[in-house]
């Protein structure tokens, strides 16, 4: 008898599921009996779940090895998609296996070895490959119809704080909150915009705290934080088509001694850009403004990184050529009496440019620019009219949100038609059109649908609550700058760069002028040559050859 493996494969858990692997195998077995091949247990290979589009799948990996030690002559499969999905692949495994002297066997394909069979075989690889990318658009244009359409079923399950709801004959699928890991999702937006913690801090008190992970594990990674402060779901908008397979662009060395996959494998996912993403309601854990100042600190932290930085400066991460539009490093350079620190812009580095510098700015001098800058946000704070405009703007814009304001309205809606259901339900059953049985079965779901609604709706309304809350720091707002105005000579440059990072956006130089921009609405008018004189040195800078910052030797 002829020693054989069998190979079966499908590509979903639903195909799984209904047991469709485990008629594939009992055909090839069936198929290798009558034809007198030998097929031990362990050379029978199954891939559950894996895409025919990919040649990295465990069963096809021993297959691939059996064939190359010489342990078979034979292969038995059910049709040639269920070898591979695209037609390159089933020749070049068909080949393989032909070298190694193993011959391939579709029990649902020609069997001979004429002309037109193996056309006909070519042919089925074809019809294969193009009606896999029939599948994919298909489900791809059904999925975001779904998604438009508000459905969470398009949704790879539910995140952290939330349960996955199936659907059923009277309701869609929806998210419920859980209230215990909703708990703890509240505590680690709070602790990172309120606390001021890190990521790496949150993933250390909560392992401390001994909180289960989603896993019921106890070991937070600082990659689930990080993913946890970053997902929308949290805030009440769940998002569809957010990440793309494409190729990796950096292969790392677990990833590649792991053998997974080689450089040309779409095995990486890239975020796509923000408008792609379609929104889907859901019951938010945390307020939009809790969210925004998240992913605010967040964007920060990504631009405002230390980077092996010894002694911080007060525009630090702020600093950009008005020339060439490079950021501004540090630098600097010693004389006989002490050091002096610059900020250099990075296109005026020959070094880093293979046709030489792109830019002919000079250095400027870090402490009269981080004393201009300072000067200018004490200005700037000395008006809370100011500041009292910025969040009545804020506040009105909120109040005037219309995704939220659309969601409460459907969420009413929802409501009162659920609310009368359950009453034509009882009224149902009391003029015994509707058995006790039926009423047991269909009352709990209706019931559930309401509790998640209203909890919901609360939460928006929570939202509301707390957005009416800013308006008490107008009371209190004079005081505070007040006191920051008494106590900003003694703030030491960490401190001072806290409060310019929250009221400077960057601030852009060049020889003779420096723009700073702020987040702050300006009423005042700014002089036309729009020109900012260094601090005072004797010399006027009209009169002086040198350039803006630079000028004196003191």
């Amino acid at each position: 008898m002829r020693c054989a493996a069998i190979y079966a494969r499908v590509s979903s858990d639903q195909q799984k599921e209904d047991n469709t692997i485990a008629s594939q195998t009992a055909a090839l077995v069936a198929f290798a009996r009558e034809q007198g091949f030998s097929v031990p247990d362990e050379w029978i290979m199954e891939d559950a779940g894996f895409s025919g589009a990919s040649l990295v799948r465990p069963g096809l990996e021993r297959l691939r090895d059996l064939a190359a030690e010489g342990h078979i002559e034979a292969v038995l499969i059910h049709s040639p998609d269920r070898l591979s999905r695209k037609y390159a692949y089933q020749v070049l495994l068909t080949e393989e296996f032909a070298r190694h002297g193993v011959e391939t066997v579709f029990i649902k394909a020609p069997h001979s070895g004429t002309p037109e069979d193996q056309l006909m075989l070519q042919f089925q690889g074809m019809i294969a490959e193009y009606e896999r990318a029939q599948i994919l658009e298909r489900s791809r244009r059904g999925k975001r119809h779904r998604a438009r359409a508000g459905e969470v079923s398009v949704l790879c399950g539910a995140p952290y704080g939330y349960r996955y709801i199936r659907k059923t004959n009277d309701a869609p699928a929806r998210y419920e909150v859980d209230a215990v890991e909703a708990e703890v999702v509240r505590l680690v937006f709070e602790n990172y915009t309120v606390g001021g913690l890190s990521i790496g801090a949150l993933a250390r008190l909560l392992n401390e705290m001994g909180l289960p992970t989603r896993r019921r594990v106890t070991r937070w990674e600082r990659s689930v934080v990080w993913g946890m402060l970053r997902n929308p779901a949290y805030k009440g908008t769940a998002c569809f088509g957010k990440t793309q397979v494409a190729p990796r662009q950096k292969v790392t060395k677990p990833f590649r001694l792991s053998g997974r996959a080689g450089f040309s494998e779409n095995t990486s996912q890239h975020e796509r850009p923000r408008e792609e993403w379609i929104e889907v309601p859901v019951p938010a854990i945390v307020t939009e403004e809790t969210f925004a100042l998240a992913a605010e600190r967040l964007t920060d932290n990504k631009r405002f990184a230390p980077r092996r930085t010894i002694e911080p400066s007060i525009v630090q991460g702020l600093v950009s050529c008005r020339k060439c539009g490079y950021a501004l490093s540090r630098t600097s350079t010693r004389t006989s009496a002490r050091k002096i620190h610059y900020y250099r812009c990075l296109g005026a580095d020959s070094w880093r440019h293979l046709g030489g510098s792109v830019c002919d700015s000079r250095p400027i001098r870090q402490d009269l620019l981080d004393e201009v800058v300072w000067r200018e946000v004490m200005r700037l704070i000395e008006d809370p009219t100011l500041i009292r405009a910025e969040l009545d703007r804020r506040l009105d814009a909120a109040r005037a949100a219309e995704p939220t304001k659309r969601r409460q309205e459907a969420l009413e809606r929802e409501l009162v038609r659920v609310s009368k259901s359950m009453e034509r339900l009882v009224t149902a059953y009391q003029e015994d059109l509707l058995s006790l049985e039926e009423l047991r079965r269909r009352m709990p779901e209706l019931r559930a649908r309401e509790q998640t609604m209203r909890t919901e709706l609360q939460a928006i309304r929570d939202q509301a609550a707390d957005r009416m809350t800013f308006l008490r720091l107008a009371e209190t707002l004079t005081a505070f700058l007040q006191k920051l105005r008494a106590s900003a000579q003694s703030l030491d440059v960490s401190d001072r760069q806290r409060i310019v990072r929250l009221l400077v956006k960057d601030v852009l130089v060049d020889d003779d002028t420096v723009i700073i921009r702020h987040s702050l609405p300006m009423h005042t008018t700014i002089p036309s040559s729009g020109k900012t004189s260094s601090p005072s040195n004797g010399k006027s800078p009209s009169a002086d050859k040198s350039y803006l910052l630079r000028s004196g030797s003191d």
